[in-house]
């Protein structure tokens, strides 16, 4: 019966008229709605059948006709996967994909949900600086790999708390513990220290305390001149040679960069302020202490403004000890900065690093007393080590930059204020949102909390950089960081 079927379907195809290619591509067009049909039909959902290329419905169609597409949709598959193989024409891709997307439906739905239930939770993240908000500090010991020495857990919990605060005390302290580290370490067998040391000892350290805080540019820089000390050392030297000779290395490195250096800066900068002089500066920095400390020392009388902002009230500690060395001392908050800077005669800043186009990156706010200063036409001047100088570029505070916890922002609970009332919002929202302070910051929409570290100051708010080499232009910074590196 079969073979009298296809005589009889090859013979009604002998005696077909030759079709157009508009005629054939109406006909393959209705073969592929039959396909998806049938298919539908199998998966048990309702089809309406198709009509076929003469225009009866497909239900209704001769069994020849049958044959016939059945014979044709057999040719067209091979085509199909033949040219998804060549080219993966649009006709093979809906061949295979049509399925396959309605199959997926569902998981697409649940897709959705998820990315919904994902910016929900994201809602609290400022997109601007979303890149920044992956360097999350750690919050506990978890995780933290068997090689990290007791001294160094200890410091990634002392700077992550703020006990130890700004560049150069964060730098000292990292290579005191990284020489506490190295005199525990023991070269394990068939290797070299210089190889071993470096890559296996001493990175699961440094990740470490990246984890807690990112690094400031003065511990990087000192970072990358112990690495290098250490590969540079002969293989062939006994280890506890080695080791005595790095902790000899790494106390003069302290010394040098830091100690003394800081000493030559504060009597250069100190030279700056004259009888009667109203120094003004900005939260807290060693060297501007130094500085205002040996001013006094020799003699000279002059006043002093403390300028300080929320959350760390870096401020209040400089204005106390300079209070005890018996100095004048105006403590004044941020809000008041256009009052003051108005009696100030010289402005001293610490700064986070100077960048290779002269700009400050330091404390937040600085940028704005600066901007101040200029205006008012009062001198700044910013003191700096050159071990924080960075072959960096940044033009904003946005690229470059570190994000503390928004917590810190937040008041004791007995101080927080009340969330308003949003006047749009649905009596049951209003209802709830009557009892909540900005400690339940996360579950109120439209809020969100930003806690910045640093800003940039332009190179043209700033008069001179004192460091060791001299006083210099913000436009000398990338001369000072070649000779520095050259030196390290």
């Amino acid at each position: 019966m079969s073979e009298k079927v296809s005589s009889a379907a090859q013979a009604q195809m002998a005696e077909e008229p030759k079709l157009s290619p508009a005629e054939l591509k109406k006909r393959a067009k209705a073969e592929k709605q039959a396909r998806r049909a049938a298919q539908k039909e199998q998966e048990g959902a309702p089809a309406i059948p198709p009509p076929t290329a003469n225009g009866v419905p497909h239900g209704q169609a001769s069994q020849h006709d049958e044959v016939r597409q059945e014979k044709k949709a057999k040719i067209v598959q091979a085509k199909s996967v033949q040219q998804s193989k060549s080219s993966g024409s649009q006709e093979s891709k809906g061949e295979r994909v049509a399925p396959s997307s309605a199959q997926s439906l569902p998981a697409r739905g649940k897709t959705t949900v998820a990315a919904k239930e994902e910016a929900k939770v994201d809602s609290t993240v400022v997109e601007l600086l979303s890149h920044l908000y992956p360097i999350q500090r750690r919050a506990n010991m978890s995780g933290v790999s068997k090689d990290v020495h007791p001294a160094v857990l200890a410091l990634g919990l002392q700077i992550s708390s703020y006990e130890i605060c700004g560049s150069s005390a964060r730098c000292i302290a990292m290579l005191h513990a990284f020489k506490e580290a190295i005199h525990a370490y023991t070269t394990p067998r068939d290797t070299s220290l210089p190889r071993h040391l470096v890559s296996h000892y001493l990175s699961p350290q440094i990740e470490y305390l990246r984890s807690c805080r990112p690094l400031a540019e003065s511990m990087g820089n000192a970072i990358r001149w112990l690495k290098k000390l250490i590969i540079e050392i002969d293989p062939d030297k006994p280890e506890h040679e080695a080791k005595n000779l790095l902790s000899e290395e790494i106390d003069r490195f302290i010394h040098e960069r830091i100690v003394v250096t800081d000493q030559a800066i504060a009597a250069s900068a100190s030279k700056q302020i004259r009888e009667g002089s109203v120094v003004l500066t900005y939260a807290k920095s060693n060297i501007v202490q130094k500085t205002i400390l040996q001013a006094h020392a020799q003699g000279t009388r002059f006043r002093v403004i403390v300028v300080d902002s929320r959350p760390l009230f870096e401020g209040k500690r400089l204005a106390t000890s300079l209070m005890h060395a018996g100095l004048e001392v105006e403590y004044v908050p941020f809000s008041g900065l256009a009052h003051v800077v108005k009696d100030a005669t010289l402005v001293l800043l610490g700064a986070h690093s100077m960048l290779s186009n002269g700009r400050l990156q330091s404390r937040i706010g600085t940028a704005s007393v600066a901007l101040r200063a200029h205006i008012a036409d009062v001198p700044v001047i910013v003191c700096c080590e050159s071990v924080k100088f960075a072959g960096k570029v940044a033009l904003d505070s946005i690229v470059l930059n570190e994000l503390a916890p928004p917590e810190e922002l937040l008041l004791p609970p007995s101080h927080a204020p009340i969330v308003p009332t949003n006047t749009k919002d649905t009596p049951e929202a209003a209802e709830s949102n009557k009892t909540k302070t900005l400690h339940d910051w996360a579950s109120i929409p439209n809020l969100q909390l930003l806690n910045p570290m640093y800003d940039i100051t332009p190179a043209e708010y700033i008069r001179m950089v004192i460091c060791e080499y001299g006083s210099v232009p913000p436009s000398s910074v990338p001369v000072v960081h070649r000779l520095a590196n050259e030196g390290m």
